[in-house]
């Protein structure tokens, strides 16, 4: 999936909050539209159509600039076969992800002689981050937002992420940790992602505060080591089913390095032999990444 057809997604997944959010008023009554119009087809993937109270809503999410054809002409193209169809008074929202090359023109105007069409364009990486962080749907969206501190934000991101409900948390984490991809190192955001998660632990909180009530900081690489054991056993438990004792008591002498290490691996695991297969390269001292 492109950054720009998630954006689509989560829009539709929560028109009235993304509708909120571009116009700056409350809305409520809000319906998804189909994007395919009339005449000919059209390219519509990064698209969302909206219907508000007499209205119709139409953004579109944007990496770059380039396209074909250009975006001022598509904008337009767009607003005579929605108002065709609708015949309502339209918005358009063009949301940028990123800012594009130093010294790019952004239009938000078509002109051609005595035919003028305008259009709004947010610059995300120019907008307030709190608006993001303070609401589960455009989470995704904030470490995109402005800062001029980007790790220090992407923490921000992290313990919003941590605070959501159980059910909510894994969708909107891994949305979130796509988007980043266009502006952090993947290295950056797995680390952070992955602290975070063990700092939300009650068993890291636990292990964590004895370690810092005795004065010894192994505390804390325990509280990671026994969280990363259940992540792993979780995640193990899901693709090859249930482990034997003699592979729990196994797991359970892995350090913190190769508990990291057997998280990546398991992901290509399909039975419990593929487990068996990486114990034996600890056997032999290969390590694997």
């Amino acid at each position: 999936m492109s950054f720009d057809n998630l954006c689509k997604l989560l829009s539709e997944k929560h028109p009235a909050t993304f509708a909120s959010w571009v116009l700056g008023t409350p809305q409520t009554s809000v319906t998804v539209l189909k994007t395919e119009l009339s005449i000919e087809p059209i390219r519509a993937d990064y698209v969302t159509f909206l219907q508000l109270e007499g209205r119709i809503l139409h953004l579109e999410f944007q990496t770059k600039l380039e396209s074909t054809p250009p975006l001022p002409l598509r904008m337009l193209d767009y607003w005579v076969r929605l108002y065709r169809l609708y015949r309502l008074p339209i918005t358009q929202v063009v949301v940028l992800l990123l800012p594009p090359a130093p010294g790019t023109v952004i239009e938000t105007v078509f002109c051609v002689e005595t035919t003028r069409h305008e259009y709004r364009v947010i610059r995300l990486w120019e907008e307030n981050p709190e608006p993001f962080l303070n609401d589960p749907a455009l989470l995704p969206l904030a470490p995109l937002a402005a800062t001029t501190q980007p790790q220090a934000l992407l923490q921000q991101v992290v313990v919003k992420v941590n605070q959501l409900e159980p059910r909510q948390r894994p969708e909107i984490s891994a949305y979130t940790q796509i988007l980043a991809g266009l502006k952090y190192n993947q290295d950056l955001i797995r680390q952070l992602f992955r602290e975070g998660m063990m700092r939300e632990s009650v068993i890291y909180q636990e292990i964590l505060a004895e370690g810092e009530q005795r004065g010894e900081q192994r505390g804390r690489e325990e509280g990671r080591k026994a969280e990363g054991q259940l992540l792993i056993l979780r995640q193990l438990t899901r693709r090859v089913g249930e482990l034997p004792q003699e592979m729990l008591d196994r797991i359970e002498t892995l350090s913190l390095e190769q508990l990291e290490n057997l998280g990546e691996a398991l992901l290509d695991f399909q039975a419990i032999a593929d487990l068996e297969t990486w114990f034996g390269t600890l056997d032999v001292g290969v390590k694997i990444t």
